[in-house]
């Protein structure tokens, strides 16, 4: 009897034990299911539906990779960085010594490449974002990061000396956006355009070294190169502004790739307010430089002896892309010489309504990088009254031809001697410009600029208002009032 209830009671205890096992193998399934879509849901969560969810509580430490590695195309690149390296050299030897020669700042008479080797360190792409937002368009952000070992040495021609620089420790820092333009027909690509985005901002470090020499045999060499460097990224490689390439041999039209004027900004500057004064014997000499684009800067006249100076003036800036250009604001102190920055300021264009006029009092500020600037005592504040038009598809065309024509115009100065760089002659010409564009259209205003500013500087065989910068071919003092070829406004 024993026997029969121990073999009973051991039967029901591993049936129960395999009802059990069976249960608990039933239940893990369904939780690992249920967890399985919970990670699936959450996957196709941004921050911005997490932020939402979580509220307040959203740990910081979430990241969300949009980028894909590509460690085995680093590889490739290494192996292939000497042949890429050498025809590099002489294609950027080729490009950008036009480019130095427009962009050169004043005081500097020539500006080339005397030794020019990009190294053996090749460029580290740390990841890749491929997307399609448009059609018949494939969209490719290149996170790339360059520590190289680079020579570089840029022969330096003034009027005081001429000094030979090397750019040492090059670091690059960027994001390049790369479109390729599909077709129908081989190679499948017609064109690809490259630009280097404008968030993040990419970054270029280096340092400068006089090779048998001394930075300080010219005064403020340093910032000029550091300016010039700058103003080329921004003005023709950062985005919106981008190079457009064409591919296969065959005749594309590539006008839809290339940048267009979208709208106008009329820019009046009022006053400023509480300027740091920049003088050891009474107050500074203040103007403003109001730009979206490096190569066309405004100037307006220069108030003397005044820190809480009243300017009225009134500019016509052209705007390629409202979303990512911003409106830039640089207050000077006039001087003998290389003249002070005052301050400081921009305006994100986004932040703008298409006909709807707005005043605003910006707070200025010593650099745009502020990470670089040790004195962050305040510099004032400038008030400005500014409305943007968007252009129709016929104002669109007529401004991107007269644009064309001012960047002729201003190479034939160049080359008559008249001025020294493309820049200096589109800084004559834009308050000139000023009010022509906005009391009688685009067209007419930039055009009388340039034929106003050509009879007048081929007599004078000097430039009134040549820099915007720094120097000044004006004496300090001359009168309150501004040269013949910044005078004129609305």
């Amino acid at each position: 009897m024993g026997l029969i209830s121990g073999i009973m009671m051991g039967m029901i205890f591993g049936i129960g034990l395999m009802a059990g096992w069976q249960y608990m193998m039933r239940y893990r399934s369904t939780k690992r299911i249920a967890k399985a879509v919970d990670v699936k849901l959450m996957g196709s969560l941004n921050r911005d539906d997490l932020k939402k969810i979580c509220g307040d509580k959203f740990p910081e430490w979430i990241s969300f990779p949009v980028f894909e590695q590509v460690k085995w195309l680093n590889k490739q690149l290494c192996k292939l960085w000497p042949f890429v390296a050498d025809a590099g050299e002489a294609i950027i030897k080729d490009s950008v010594e036009p480019i130095l020669e427009d962009y050169r700042p004043p005081g500097i008479s020539s500006l080339k490449f005397s030794k020019l080797s990009l190294g053996t360190v090749a460029p580290k792409i740390e990841g890749i974002r491929v997307q399609s937002l448009k059609k018949g368009q494939i969209i490719m952000d290149i996170d790339l990061r360059w520590g190289g070992d680079p020579n570089i040495v840029l022969e330096v021609d003034a009027v005081v000396a001429s000094i030979p620089i090397q750019l040492k420790d090059l670091q690059v820092f960027t994001v390049i956006r790369v479109i390729f333009q599909l077709a129908e027909e081989i190679p499948c690509i017609s064109a690809v355009v490259v630009a280097l985005l404008s968030e993040p901002k990419p970054r270029i470090d280096y340092t400068l070294k006089a090779v048998g020499g001394s930075l300080t045999a010219i005064p403020g060499l340093s910032d000029m190169i550091e300016d010039t460097v700058d103003s080329i990224v921004t003005d023709m490689l950062e985005w919106p502004h981008r190079i457009v390439v064409p591919i296969g041999g065959l005749p594309v039209d590539t006008s839809d790739l290339e940048l267009k004027p979208q709208g106008k900004l009329t820019v009046t500057v009022i006053r400023a307010t509480n300027l740091k004064n920049q003088e050891m014997i009474g107050k500074s000499d203040p103007y403003v430089v109001v730009y979206i684009r490096p190569l066309f800067k405004f100037k307006t006249k220069t108030i003397d002896n005044n820190l809480n100076p009243v300017w009225d003036e009134t500019f016509v800036l052209i705007a390629e892309d409202k979303e990512t250009q911003s409106l830039f604001l640089e207050v000077f102190d006039e001087d003998i010489g290389e003249d002070d920055r005052m301050g400081v300021t921009k305006l994100p264009l986004n932040e703008l309504e298409a006909e709807t006029p707005k005043e605003i009092e910006l707070r200025l500020l010593p650099k745009f990088d502020m990470l670089k600037v040790k004195d962050k005592k305040d510099r004032g504040t400038i008030t400005i009254k500014i409305l943007y038009h968007e252009f129709s598809k016929k104002e669109q065309l007529a401004a991107l031809e007269e644009e064309k024509k001012i960047i002729e115009e201003r190479k034939q100065l160049k080359a008559e001697g008249v001025i020294g760089s493309s820049m200096e002659a589109l800084d004559g010409a834009a308050a000139l410009a000023a009010s022509g564009a906005a009391g009688s259209g685009i067209g007419a205003g930039l055009g009388a600029g340039v034929r106003v500013v050509r009879s007048g500087l081929s007599k004078t065989k000097k430039f009134m208002g040549r820099t915007f910068t720094g120097q000044s071919t004006n004496h300090k003092k001359s009168g309150s009032g501004s040269s013949p070829v910044n005078g004129v406004q609305d």
